[in-house]
């Protein structure tokens, strides 16, 4: 090329190169290697390829720019206007063409590898790179000279506009493509998976194709429908696991497969059904069709994992908790017979381990603690908690039967979580008198309006997050000793302190449906967080720290809690309450980045071996780190950061009868 060339240079990328008059700056951008958008291979029709021609002088390239260093408004670029629209300033690349030197600005929105950042509260940057791509194309019609198939022709176009080689074809595209070129006058657009295979097309051309990303619960299913070409995020939807009628935890779950003939079966049905329903729910909300849905990624726990895949579950029922598949996989929606587009995918995380699954692994791509100098604890609390723990220089994880205490079962006024339920509580030191908010009103129990706003729901028991402040709360007004009793001496104080057979409740809640916290509710919880504490203990003591630096909690049940009054119940380990946060539902996003940026499922599945698992049921420090975390905050811990926002009540004994203390076992059979 001779010097006498045009300069150009593209920012923000900063690459230049000298181009002949005349050359279209797509072309230019192609050449160096720019990120800039296209379906329509430069035919104007598109719009994704627009720049902005940069003014002044540039000093720094030794270069003066303008609006004459390129070619007049073109016509095409005048009907996208008055079709689409153009921004004030914005030239389409591909019908822009080199006249001088020049300088380019490429804005986000017309970069390929563009990044996306989240609008929900746990907002995340996610670079844009679908595995999931559109392709316009011309195709050469045939001829009496020319014996070649339309399928040949048109992987000759892919190549010579694309420069897309290899390639394959899902076998119903055969059926499609004769009608599509012809009704597209020989124009259609083509979805390519992976650079690799054609999985659907249309005639003439076609900008829209979605993807889903699905996080399989075992008690909510949560999914979200993004624009493949912007990483828009277009649609949301939850619905309950209809897994719930075959058993409320897991362990239920896997005891009706193994006790019923066909069990596993049905519930692989009824959590597929659920995931068609979800997408038909989010395309219509999107307003388009459900065969517009070309990509799917799914995180869950092992065992959801396994009855999604139509695996029987049982080997996770007992040890050694064996998986039938622990790497990713990409299966046809189809062969899950998931109503979507016929010739989508589904992309599964990987798993780590027989307890910890594609859920963990989605909760450390979305978080990336491998990233980090700081040590960070990861916790998805559950019916199992999944715990991760780690930096740059070391990953562990493990899991640990906290049992479904955390989500309102095993306590005698227990619920889940729905309008009408406790959410916060607060309890007078001096009185010992309660306050309560519910789901669905932001008055506490003591505002004057409370009754008439609840009068609909009404109180009804206590979820996840009531339970949690509830306990704390008594421990802090001097109910519970540390060692969790409920102290009968102080119904001397409160008639709320109330003789409950051979121990004491409290009384929550007085109405239609009185309530209170006993004896065994309180032990429930204590086994529940000590079960999680001592599995975080187990990872700290295989890292060698005394000490986390950054605490997240993930999942429904993360996003509620109130990291104050987790840490004063003895759920986490000591850590400055600034560094404790929700990260939200972290095993969702991470499935959202996988669906929207396909070189994060290849960093996935390389952290994921890189992961230390540890085996809590045949680790011997276990039953210790359990015993000393059954106290409250705990026996031997100090918690140095949170006596600086809270004063723990004095050490001292109950006056009531004392409960035997549980062992891990006692509220917890076997994992769940």
């Amino acid at each position: 090329m001779a010097d006498r060339d045009p300069l150009v240079v593209f920012t923000p990328s900063g690459k230049r190169g000298r181009f002949p008059v005349g050359t279209p700056l797509l072309s230019a951008a192609r050449t160096l290697g720019v990120d800039v958008d296209s379906v329509c291979g430069g035919r104007g029709i598109c719009g994704r390829c627009q720049v902005l021609i940069a003014e002044g002088e540039f000093a720094k390239h030794g270069v003066r720019s303008g609006a004459a260093s390129v070619s007049p408004v073109s016509e095409t670029e005048l009907r996208y206007a008055k079709r689409r629209g153009l921004p004030s300033g914005h030239r389409l690349s591909c019908s822009t063409q080199v006249a001088s030197d020049v300088v380019v600005d490429v804005p986000p929105g017309s970069q390929v590898h563009r990044q996306v950042v989240r609008k929900d509260a746990d907002a995340r940057v996610i670079k844009l790179n679908p595995v999931v791509r559109l392709h316009y194309v011309e195709v050469r019609e045939p001829d009496m000279h020319d014996p070649s198939g339309d399928l040949r022709r048109l992987y000759e176009a892919l190549e010579r506009e694309w420069s897309l080689t290899g390639l394959a074809s899902d076998f119903t595209i055969l059926g499609e493509l004769q009608a599509a070129l012809r009704k597209g006058e020989w124009k259609v657009t083509v979805a390519v998976h992976d650079a690799s295979q054609v999985i659907a097309l249309w005639p003439g051309f076609h900008d829209k194709v979605f993807g889903m990303a699905v996080d399989v619960g075992s008690t909510t299913v949560a999914a979200h429908l993004c624009d493949l070409e912007t990483g828009e995020l277009v649609a949301a939807a939850g619905t309950m696991n209809p897994q719930i009628r075959f058993g409320e935890d897991l362990m239920s779950r896997v005891s009706y497969a193994m006790m019923n003939p066909g069990g596993a079966a049905m519930m692989t049905t009824a959590i597929r059904g659920a995931l068609g329903s979800l997408a038909a729910e989010l395309a219509r909300e999107a307003g388009i069709a459900v065969t517009d849905i070309l990509e799917m990624t799914l995180v869950g726990n092992p065992i959801m994992h396994h009855l999604v895949l139509g695996i029987d579950p049982v080997e996770l029922g007992g040890a050694p908790f064996a998986l039938a598949v622990d790497s990713s996989l990409t299966v046809p929606a189809s062969a899950l017979g998931i109503a979507v587009h016929p010739n989508a995918r589904v992309y599964v995380l990987p798993c780590i381990a027989g307890h910890v699954g594609a859920d963990a692994a989605g909760v450390i791509l979305a978080e990336r603690p491998d990233q980090r100098d700081e040590v960070t604890l990861l916790v998805d609390v559950g019916t199992n908690a999944e715990i991760v723990l780690g930096n740059r220089e070391r990953l562990l994880a493990c899991s640990s039967p906290t049992g479904p205490a955390f989500e309102g079962a095993q306590i005698s006024c227990g619920q889940r979580a729905a309008p009408g339920a406790i959410e916060r509580v607060r309890i007078d030191p001096a009185t010992l008198e309660p306050r309560v908010k519910v789901i669905g009103s932001d008055l506490w129990s003591d505002d004057p309006g409370f009754p008439a706003e609840t009068a609909r729901t009404g109180v009804t028991g206590v979820c996840g997050s009531g339970i949690i402040e509830v306990i704390a709360e008594m421990y802090l007004a001097g109910i519970l000793t540390p060692d969790g009793v409920i102290d009968g001496a102080q119904a001397v104080r409160s008639e709320r302190i109330v003789a409950d057979g051979r121990t004491f409740s409290y009384v929550l809640h007085r109405g239609d449906v009185p309530m209170k916290i006993t004896q065994n509710d309180v032990r429930a919880i204590q086994l529940a967080k000590a079960a999680l504490h001592a599995g975080v203990a187990l990872l700290m003591d295989h890292l060698g720290i005394a000490k986390v630096d950054r605490i997240g909690l993930a999942g429904a049940f993360g996003s509620h809690i109130d990291v104050k009054h987790a840490m004063v119940l003895g759920m986490l380990p000591d850590c400055d309450l600034g560094r404790v946060a929700s990260v939200g539902n972290a095993a969702g996003a991470g499935a959202r980045i996988a669906l929207l940026d396909a070189t994060a499922r290849t960093a996935i599945e390389d952290l994921v071996r890189r992961v230390e698992k540890i085996e809590t049921a045949i680790e011997p420090r276990f039953q210790a780190h359990f015993v000393e975390a059954m106290a409250i905050p705990h026996k031997t811990a100090a918690y140095t950061e949170l006596r600086k926002v809270v004063t723990l009540p004095a050490p001292r004994e109950s006056a009531g009868p004392r409960a035997a203390r549980g062992r891990r076992g006692a509220a917890i059979r076997g994992r769940t």
